[in-house]
């Protein structure tokens, strides 16, 4: 990714899936190492304003699931094994 589409690429995703998706391609090319610093910087940028963005999504879904199943929803515990 150039350092002018990271900058251009500011504005808020149309969804969910959206963003994970440029989310993903950002951390490849941050992986990648082939990015100039300021690059990275502003990749960097974008990534935390995508994740505070997909959390956001998750945690708007979370509260109308619980209101959905009227809030009856129980933690999931992990499943034990018997040894």
């Amino acid at each position: 990714m150039s350092k002018t589409s990271a900058r251009a690429s500011t504005k808020a995703p149309n969804s969910f899936e959206d963003a994970l998706s440029e989310l993903e391609t950002l951390v490849q090319a941050m992986e990648s190492g082939q990015q100039p610093l300021e690059a990275s910087l502003a990749a960097y940028e974008r990534g935390l304003s995508l994740l505070r963005f997909c959390q956001e999504k998750l945690q708007t879904v979370e509260a109308r699931v619980q209101v959905l199943e009227g809030e009856s929803l129980a933690p999931l515990s992990a499943p034990t094994t018997d040894a």
